[in-house]
């Protein structure tokens, strides 16, 4: 199963919905595809989907799922990659009414420069993107969150 979603942010992303849904219809993507498709206002034709799900739902989906795709954004692609999930990372562009900002394209792109997920800044480029991702191996991610609790707690000792 492959699961899109594209954030609870009140912004659209149609451009990703539809590319996805040109992939379903032309048949370059056969797996049952389900999305959290957010405030877009564009209705998928060609795969289930929902507006938002809630924490158990949308975890329970991301277990299901072999793939990922994903917005750039940092909750979304960390919460994948600590499953263990191939991840295809699509940024939301200012340009195109997406998000306030280009800042998901160094978020994005940080996180393949740490061979953590697939990156694909071009929605016509996604169908080549999931037909790349079966060969890649990713890297493990690893959590710092132990690190700076432990670091925090040893500055507290020492100074309090």
């Amino acid at each position: 199963m492959l699961f899109l979603t594209v954030g609870s942010q009140k912004f659209q992303f149609n451009r990703l919905l539809r590319a996805v849904d040109e992939l379903v219809d032309c048949g370059k993507i056969t797996d049952e595809v389900f999305a959290q498709i957010g405030y877009s206002d564009y209705e998928p034709q060609h795969y289930y989907f929902q507006k938002f799900l809630d924490r158990d739902e949308f975890a329970n989906v991301m277990n299901k799922a072999a793939v990922v795709i994903t917005h750039g954004g940092t909750g979304a692609i960390i919460g994948a990659v600590k499953k263990g999930k191939k991840v295809i990372a699509v940024p939301r562009r200012a340009k195109y009414g997406e998000h306030v900002d280009d800042h998901q394209l160094q978020l994005v792109s940080q996180f393949r420069d740490l061979n953590l997920i697939c990156e694909c800044d071009d929605c016509n480029q996604l169908g080549d993107a999931l037909e790349k991702i079966s060969g890649i191996t990713f890297n493990h991610y690893q959590s710092n969150t132990q690190i700076i609790i432990d670091s925090i707690e040893k500055f507290m000792e020492e100074n309090m």
